[in-house]
């Protein structure tokens, strides 16, 4: 071989697999996680998919917001931080949003500190860092700390994708929704891109239905995810060195609902969608709004939000699946 083809082909395979990294960096889609860590175990499971799959997400870090379930913001996020050092990524940026409500909060958004000022500001410094692509906010409990944000910093309506696990819309009622609905309001009126992965509890149509039982986490999930070093204590007590040991743990220690007896998981659900938009189906509608508990539908309204549904259950769970046995970072 001529010594100048010797010393280019090292250079020129060098030059294609940096240009190959930074194409796979840039097809990734940026997100930050803002979470009810605590409140049941599906948020577990969605922080946990989303960060077995960085080959697709370019995990930013994880805001956590306290609802009524799960004890306060300290608890939420002690959940939040097991999930992280369970999968090896304790490195992550993990910060603290809403405790309150937003009307609760708004009085003390012009103080030096507020409720929920560490992930606002999180929030608002990551959607400026690269203008040229959006962040994507995958929020799988209340809106309060998105919607301070917005308040505090209203051009990132430009900046962000919000894609929020909450309602049974067109009908009423939800538990993410009712922990704020002023917060929801005040975003449905917002010029943002809003994307609603419906709940629907009891309807097949919904993210209520990609149920999982106990019975196939306990056949599948033990010894699931990278293994840590130094154990974790679970929330139930224990110790723990590996995120599939902890699913188990988790599902012990949880109702079961419907026949055969099982969980959903909701918010691993919401994050499936975002990875492969073909697992459901969506409409664009006028933006509605929340009135007394009641969605009031304002069919002239060139505010325009997605609404998705009818989730493909099987491929979720199967892709949920392949993600827990992979267990690392893309």
């Amino acid at each position: 071989m001529p010594l100048k083809l010797v010393l280019v082909l090292p250079f020129a395979l060098h030059i294609f697999s940096c240009k190959n990294k930074e194409e796979v960096s840039s097809s990734r889609i940026r997100v930050i996680f803002d979470t009810d860590a605590n409140n049941e175990l599906d948020d577990q499971h969605a922080l946990a998919y989303l960060l077995f799959n960085q080959d697709r997400f370019e995990v930013e870090g994880v805001t956590v917001n306290a609802t009524r379930s799960g004890g306060g913001i300290d608890q939420q996020y002690q959940e939040a931080e097991r999930i992280l050092r369970l999968c090896n990524e304790d490195s992550l940026p993990l910060l603290k949003g809403a405790d309150a409500s937003f009307i609760e909060i708004l009085p003390q958004l012009d103080s030096v500190t507020y409720d929920g000022k560490d992930a606002v500001e999180f929030i608002s410094d990551r959607a400026r860092e690269e203008p040229t692509k959006k962040l994507t906010i995958i929020a799988v409990g209340k809106l309060t700390t998105l919607a301070l944000a917005f308040m505090k910093d209203p051009g990132l309506v430009s900046r962000i994708r919000l894609v929020w696990l909450g309602s049974n819309y067109p009908e009423p009622g939800e538990y993410n929704l009712n922990n704020d609905t002023a917060a929801l309001n005040f975003i449905l009126n917002l010029p943002v891109d809003f994307e609603i992965v419906t709940v629907r509890y009891g309807k097949p149509s919904g993210t209520d239905a990609v149920k999982i039982t106990q019975k196939e986490i306990n056949e599948f999930m033990p010894g699931k995810g990278p293994k840590v070093k130094t154990p974790v204590t679970g929330r139930h007590g224990g110790t723990y060195r590996c995120f599939g040991d902890y699913s188990v743990s988790l599902f012990e220690h949880i109702d079961y609902h419907s026949d055969p007896p099982s969980r959903a998981l909701f918010d691993m659900a919401a994050v499936a969608v975002v990875k492969d938009s073909t697992w459901a189906g969506k409409v664009v509608i006028p933006a509605p709004l929340l009135v007394d508990g009641q969605w009031v539908e304002r069919p002239d309204n060139s505010r325009k939000i997605t609404i998705w549904e009818n989730f493909n259950k099987e491929a979720i769970l199967q892709d949920f699946r392949e993600s827990m046995a992979k267990g690392a970072k893309g």
